[in-house]
């Protein structure tokens, strides 16, 4: 397939979206969500982006510039720039895509800090490849992998005192919701300590489910109702229905119920399945041979 045809990358800054957008990536079909706080009128701070590598590789990544610090909507925004750039790059020179994602979050790390006023911003990507996906996370921004029946594949832990607490069994996952620093990050990008954690590469089955969200997910639903949200139907209505069910939680607290509003940006993503991919592919070669004979 010519590099013309593949689909191009899609950026979102200071989004407020009001339903999905769906989009076509790396064989697959992306779903992407971004809205500022409804109990604010200052700028998204979440940032999203949807960046093909080749025909069946490609990036899904979001990032959340940290609020209370100054400019973290430009950090999330510089963070993103730094990896499109990096990933670009790297399939120009016919670089492994791995090697592209860490000097993209690298450069960012540099570019953050080099803004010199204390911005940060937590960013979690994922590398697709053709049949699997491989998960890399700065600071608390969650990725899920799950099964169409519910299993999870793979989960992230947050780079965060509160997680960590959790992961060691000195707090459950329901006091963890409600925890009073429950929004303390102790990784992030635009600090010299920054550390990239690198997930096992997971193989996709065809009805499998990928999720990438900033805290104003994971803060407002337990992670038993988003998988029960995502794990079905077409995924743009997943989509849709995960960023009801959060904006409810915001805006009608219940005391039984998490509820922080926040920025929600998240991102879903599926692997076509095998009928799906080859009449992808065929589509794709037709507008290449239309495109040459012109």
């Amino acid at each position: 397939m010519a590099e013309d045809d593949w689909p191009q990358e899609r950026l979102y800054f200071d989004r407020h979206m009001t339903r999905p957008e769906g989009l076509a990536v790396a064989g697959g079909r992306a779903a992407v969500f971004s809205a500022c706080s409804p109990a604010k009128d200052t700028p998204n701070e979440d940032a999203a982006a949807v960046i093909p590598f080749n025909g069946w590789a490609g990036v899904l990544a979001v990032a959340d510039g940290l609020g209370g610090v100054p400019a973290g909507e430009h950090a999330a925004e510089i963070a993103l720039r730094a990896l499109k750039t990096a990933i670009r790059q790297g399939a120009r020179d016919a670089a492994l895509l791995r090697t592209a994602i860490l000097d993209g979050l690298e450069e960012a790390n540099r570019r953050v800090q080099a803004l010199g006023v204390g911005a940060a911003t937590t960013i979690a990507v994922i590398e697709l490849q053709e049949t699997s996906v491989r998960p890399y996370h700065v600071g608390d921004s969650m990725i899920l992998v799950v099964g169409q029946r519910g299993k999870v594949k793979l989960e992230t832990i947050s780079h965060s005192p509160v997680a960590f607490a959790v992961e060691a069994g000195f707090l459950d996952k329901e006091e963890a919701m409600h925890h009073e620093d429950r929004h303390l990050v102790s990784n992030v990008i635009g600090s010299p300590a920054m550390k990239i954690e690198i997930g096992p590469t997971i193989k996709l089955a065809p009805r499998d489910t990928v999720l990438l969200a900033s805290d104003g997910l994971s803060d407002n639903l337990h992670t038993e109702e988003i998988i029960e949200r995502v794990r079905k139907g077409p995924i743009e209505a997943a989509a849709a229905g995960l960023a009801a069910d959060a904006a409810r939680r915001m805006t009608e607290p219940k005391n039984d119920q998490p509820s922080k509003p926040d920025d929600l940006t998240f991102i879903l993503f599926r692997r076509r399945g095998p009928g799906e991919t080859r009449f992808w592919h065929s589509c794709a070669t037709t507008r290449t041979a239309a495109k040459n004979r012109r």
